[in-house]
């Protein structure tokens, strides 16, 4: 058992989740009030961050509000049940900074990639430092979702996924990208045809 919640506290949740599935704001802030610092404290343990941390209490709850009309309590009991959707949002939350652990150090490397020979033609040259220029004209929103797709080979959605945004806005933010870079590189397209 939980320390700090009593077995005679466990006989209110299930019916709080029973109010909460029916929109009831006050089960959830009871809910909340019982469970909100545990919930921190776990994550805390695998994240490290407070920031993170707080942000993944809010996320739970926000996920309990969704999805509470699918509780069973012949399953699990509401506690326990927390702690699994708890778990799965640390996963997650690791299972980014993983990929963007990846994604930052395949950018840095992009940084750091040298000509294709020791002795680079002029032309390679200048595609390459035209390109890297073109692509310093874009919004830093455009540009970090194309090196994303492209040097970091991420899906639209995992895209979404790893910068907390929908992925309608993420293919936008492609598709923006991709226009301003034609516009930018059509003179020396034209030019070199």
């Amino acid at each position: 058992m939980v320390s700090g919640a009593s077995s005679s506290h466990n006989v209110d949740e299930p019916q709080w989740i029973y109010q909460i599935a029916q929109q009831d704001q006050l089960a959830l802030s009871q809910l909340y009030d019982r469970y909100a610092q545990i919930i921190y404290s776990i994550a805390y343990r695998s994240l490290q961050s407070v920031e993170e941390s707080e942000e993944l209490v809010m996320d739970v709850f926000a996920q309990v509000w969704k999805t509470a009309d699918r509780y069973d309590s012949t399953k699990a009991r509401v506690d326990t049940w927390l702690f699994m959707i708890t778990r799965s949002r640390v996963c997650d939350r690791l299972r980014s900074r993983q990929r963007r652990t990846k994604v930052t150090d395949a950018l840095i490397a992009f940084d750091q990639v040298p000509t294709m020979s020791e002795n680079p033609s002029v032309e390679l040259a200048e595609r390459r430092s035209i390109l890297i220029s073109a692509l310093g004209t874009l919004p830093i929103e455009q540009r970090q979702v194309l090196e994303l797709a492209y040097y970091g080979g991420f899906s639209h959605r995992e895209i979404s996924e790893q910068t907390g945004v929908a992925i309608g806005t993420v293919k936008t933010r492609i598709r923006l990208g991709l226009e301003k870079l034609r516009s930018a590189l059509q003179p020396w397209f034209t030019d070199s045809v």
